[in-house]
């Protein structure tokens, strides 16, 4: 096939202990490896500059690479040897898009953990648009993947309306607004949830305390003898604050924080990004004296009837909803009861989140719509490796679905009716023990998120290399809940659930 190895000839007599590199082609487009440049690391050459003895660094070794093509969502196990650690060494790798002649380089491994962006090389004689790819590189496997970049901002930007949600890979955030100074266990986030939607998260877990319901006072009546009421709110009505909390502890140390405030940027967002939607799931906690019933009551009068858009903010039907259904709003999964007596329950109450089962591996609330890997008690650090299990079955569960798509074909009678949707797998990689401190949400996930990167980038539909061992469907993620995302600037995890959905293009 005409490889070229890539052992340096300057350590050919040593003993050859490197891995080779495996390169595993996430994206749509078949890449084409061509060259490899073994680099050698300057750190070690360069003295200080005042004493005259700067050395220049070697030329770094070239070879050319023939035979090396990697197809969609397929590995391969090159004869290149992985750069050596112990001699500071980068490769440069680059690859060629054998559809339009472009080329596109990229360093291995990076100069920080955050990951690579593969740079087009500049042809004079091309001004065709080039594509953009991401890759992640597993030092401890030798295992580069390449991902499609997306624009984070606005990733759903590019997929099918007709898709359900259940069949995408969506980022999601655990105690998403529980980035503020706050108990050790309380705070699950780095970063806002601005932040967060900006970076490509687009499923926010939110809880709040409730007061008790008290409706909003009839309109000033234009004369003496109206007397007619009603159930939304004037303008001059107070909004009763929802203050945001994590179990019965406030979000902040600070001050307290608020849903009308959070909602605020919500909004703001979608208006800027109309693209897009976010699955807000709502759970009532804290020490308010409200009940589910009046968080319903609050919830429809002041937050959702008591806006008069031209387009509705929010979905609220109990029925998973296309991308075209959901874009530019807020589509409400709801973890509160909504009793049938209760005036509320004409809005549909969203998707039906009230009965979770707690504290499983598997499971499915009791509307059916919704399925849950949410496996949160580990006592010790010892357990992890049992929740990380957890986490992969719950994706490989997401994989083997396949999504029924509304096909726009002419039939008669219309639009062919896709029959059932998935649910929505919701898979946390959240854990936390309040009473031991190696168990906090952060020290948790820098344990967690490292080793769902290694997985979706080595492991995630790829047939019998999970541990469930299931057929591969549309090898989607479903909605992967995390904590501590963005710590630093790293949102490798999200980059590489969203890179998922870029199997989707398979389907058009």
């Amino acid at each position: 096939m005409g490889f070229a190895l890539s052992r340096p000839a300057a350590a050919a007599t040593l003993p050859t202990t490197l891995p080779t590199l495996t390169i595993r082609n996430l994206t749509v487009t078949p890449l084409e490896l061509k060259l490899v440049e073994r680099l050698e690391s300057h750190a070690h050459l360069h003295l200080h500059k005042a004493k005259g003895l700067v050395k220049e660094p070697p030329p770094p070794s070239k070879h050319d690479i023939t035979g090396v093509t990697i197809s969609p969502f397929a590995e391969c196990h090159t004869p290149v040897y992985a750069p050596d650690p112990a001699r500071h060494e980068h490769l440069r790798l680059t690859f060629k898009d054998p559809a339009t002649g472009h080329l596109y380089s990229a360093e291995i491994p990076a100069s920080s953990r955050r990951s690579i962006v593969l740079k087009p090389l500049a042809d004079d004689t091309e001004e065709e648009e080039t594509k953009e790819f991401t890759a992640i590189y597993l030092p401890q496997h030798a295992h580069l993947a390449l991902f499609s970049s997306a624009n984070l901002a606005s990733w759903m930007s590019t997929l099918d309306d007709t898709l359900p949600l259940s069949a995408l890979s969506i980022p999601g955030t655990h105690n998403s607004p529980t980035c503020h100074v706050a108990l050790p266990s309380v705070r699950c986030q780095a970063v806002p949830v601005l932040d967060q939607l900006h970076s490509g998260v687009r499923f926010l877990d939110v809880r709040v305390s409730c007061p008790v319901y008290t409706p909003p006072p009839p309109p000033p009546s234009s004369s003496g003898n109206d007397t007619t009421t009603t159930s939304s709110p004037n303008h001059h009505t107070p909004i009763p604050e929802l203050s945001l909390v994590h179990s019965a502890f406030p979000i902040s140390l600070t001050g307290p924080k608020y849903l009308s405030t959070l909602l605020s940027t919500l909004h703001s967002f979608l208006e800027a990004h109309p693209s897009e939607t976010i699955l807000l799931s709502l759970k009532r906690e804290g020490t308010g004296r409200g009940s589910d019933a009046d968080l319903a009551q609050i919830l429809h009068t002041y937050y959702i009837n008591n806006h008069h858009q031209n387009t509705p903010r929010w979905y609220t039907s109990p029925h998973l909803p296309t991308l075209a259904q959901a874009r530019g709003r807020i589509v409400l999964i709801r973890r509160f009861r909504l009793p049938p007596n209760t005036p509320a329950s004409g809005w549909g109450g969203g998707i039906d989140g009230s009965v979770w089962p707690d504290n499983v591996a598997d499971g499915t609330c009791g509307s059916g719509t919704i399925r849950i890997q949410d496996y949160y008690g580990i006592s010790h650090g010892g357990e992890i490796r049992q929740k990380v299990r957890f986490a992969q079955e719950g994706l490989q569960r997401a994989a083997a679905a396949t999504a029924a798509v509304a096909a726009a074909a002419a039939v008669q009678g219309g639009v062919r009716d896709p029959g059932p949707a998935a649910p929505l797998y919701i898979n946390f990689l959240s854990a936390s023990n309040f009473f031991n401190a190696s168990c906090w949400p952060d020290r948790i996930a820098v344990k967690i998120n490292p080793s769902m990167i290694e997985y979706l980038c080595m492991g995630h539909g790829a047939p019998g290399k999970g541990p469930a061992e299931l057929e591969i469907g549309d090898a989607a993620t479903g909605i992967v809940v995390t904590d501590w995302v963005g710590h630093h600037g790293d949102w490798d995890l999200v980059r590489c659930i969203v890179g998922w959905n870029a199997r989707l293009q398979l389907r058009q």
